[in-house]
């Protein structure tokens, strides 16, 4: 199956990997290399991730990066993996979706 990363995903993911590289530099790469895996198991098996509340329209799922520590949310729309958002697990609270 197909992925794509919204705009807001794509953004809180690049922030994220800069923050990665600039302060984590015994494994700079982990979280590019984390959200790659993710991805690729989330394409294979969409229905994997644990179901997340939202008012969103349509299901939404979440996946822990456990290394990380972020979660990734997506939802399957037409046939795509749709990745709405890229949240820091350690919040008090989850993304408004």
């Amino acid at each position: 199956m197909k992925a794509r990363l919204t705009p807001r995903a794509l953004a809180e993911a690049e922030r994220e990997q800069t923050w990665w590289r600039e302060n984590r530099v015994d494994a700079p790469e982990l979280f590019d290399d984390e959200l790659e895996e993710a991805l690729e198991k989330i394409r294979r098996w969409p229905s994997r991730g644990t179901i997340y509340p939202s008012s969103f329209g349509t299901l939404v799922r979440r996946v822990l990066l456990t290394r990380t520590n972020n979660h990734v949310y997506y939802a399957v729309h037409d046939g795509e993996v749709v990745i709405l958002c890229v949240w820091g697990a350690p919040r008090k609270r989850g993304p408004k979706l």
